[in-house]
């Protein structure tokens, strides 16, 4: 199945075009008496609304087709044994690189798909 988004451009925060210290902030809701966002004036910048959400089949879904779990250790990686088609691990930040190839091995041998194998491993003869 497609994943169809309705909408890839990040809202802006209001009037963040005029001050450079708020130029690339998150959403936050304008909570002023007269404003034009709020009030959803015509021409104003659109709010996040629910109409915005994302497809339920597809939700929370990779480009490659798979949703993601962070695994911080083998155990974890158990778990997606039987759901390999369905959920690719992510390796989370802080495993070490020793911990990190453990799990990537395992992974080969379940046949689970991790989507940053390649984060943190270095050739044996640079080490």
């Amino acid at each position: 199945m497609t994943i169809v988004k309705k909408r890839t451009k990040k809202f802006a925060r209001h009037q963040s075009d005029l001050f450079m210290r708020i130029q690339r902030s998150s959403w936050r809701k304008p909570k002023g008496i007269d404003g034009r966002v709020r009030r959803r004036f015509k021409g104003a910048l659109p709010m996040p609304s629910i109409g915005y959400g994302s497809d339920k089949k597809t939700r929370n879904t990779l480009p490659c087709g798979f949703k993601s779990v962070v695994v911080s250790n083998v155990s974890d990686l158990e778990m997606l044994m039987m759901h390999n088609r369905t959920y690719a691990a992510t390796v989370a930040h802080s495993v070490s690189s020793r911990g990190r190839r453990e799990i990537i091995e395992r992974a080969e041998q379940l046949a689970i798909r991790v989507t940053n194998a390649a984060a943190k491993l270095r050739d044996e003869e640079d080490a």
